[in-house]
């Protein structure tokens, strides 16, 4: 089975070399390792894949929890090939609702096999639609809508969650955070075409070259902000010249963005797609 390890914490010498001699070492074969130090704030990130024998997985479990009592680093272990279970979703949101209520419904539905663990929030103003399928509710923002990372990783952990989903989640991960759920595991909703249009205002960008053709992305996140080479999926529409930019955002809102997200994730809970050295691989 495949199996991704992160490892985040402080830098030092010699923290990769436990890892990967503790793999070796369970006859796993590397198929992918990252490394980045974040110099300015002196934080060593890794990410490994590797190939194991399914039934050496706790062996490797128990590997990892001494790697991180020995290095200081925040050791996880996750496999994409989910067995007996669906996989578990955290949905993170702030404002609007339409693209968390469209992944509800298809969840509800059937049409993405997997299960709501939590709705994230750093806001409280979709508060009643988790509510109305029955999904915990966490609120991690405080009174100006600055959300606390750590909590939101700590609640993932606590859950199982196997994907972190931004569903119009309006605050950018920390790198560190990224990190922490490296490998495919956090889905993006950005609402515009990558690369062309990055940033929080892709619409008025794209209205202001004229544009007659919008779209919405969904990628994986890594620690480069809308980096554009971890598309999953993406959706367009067209407008006729001179449709109001008010419009042309409620068209992308109401009806593009819902179905762009939704089809996204469900080909990653369908193992139909990977993240490998940071670009989308069918696994199909």
């Amino acid at each position: 089975m495949q199996i991704v390890i992160t490892a985040v914490g402080p830098d030092n010498r010699g923290l990769a070399d436990p890892i990967v001699h503790s793999v070796t070492e369970l006859g796993a074969n590397i198929a992918e390792i990252q490394m980045y130090d974040h110099d300015e704030q002196s934080v060593f990130s890794m990410l490994t894949r590797i190939e194991l024998p399914e039934a050496r997985r706790e062996e490797l479990e128990l590997a990892m929890k001494d790697v991180a009592q020995r290095t200081g680093l925040a050791v996880r272990t996750w496999s994409p090939d989910i067995r007996g279970r669906k996989p578990r979703l955290a949905i993170c949101v702030t404002y609007r609702p339409e693209t968390p209520l469209a992944l509800m419904r298809a969840i509800r539905d059937g049409h993405i096999r997997a299960e709501p663990a939590v709705m994230l929030s750093n806001r409280s103003a979709c508060r009643r639609l988790a509510e109305q399928f029955d999904v915990p509710w966490r609120q991690i923002g405080d009174d100006r809508g600055e959300p606390d990372d750590a909590q939101l990783l700590a609640i993932c952990d606590e859950l199982q969650v196997d994907y972190i989903v931004l569903a119009r989640y309006m605050r950018v991960l920390p790198p560190a955070s990224c990190w922490q759920y490296a490998g495919g595991r956090i889905i993006n909703l950005h609402h515009g075409l990558l690369p062309s249009f990055p940033g929080i205002r892709p619409y008025h960008e794209a209205h202001a070259s004229r544009m007659l053709t919008y779209g919405a992305t969904c990628h994986f996140i890594v620690p480069e902000l809308d980096a554009g080479n971890q598309i999953i999926y993406q959706s367009t529409f067209t407008v006729p010249p001179g449709l109001p930019v008010d419009d042309v955002i409620r068209r992308g809102q109401e009806d593009n963005e819902p179905h762009c997200l939704v089809e996204g994730v469900r080909r990653v809970v369908d193992g139909e797609v990977q993240l490998h050295f940071n670009r989308v691989m069918a696994r199909k």
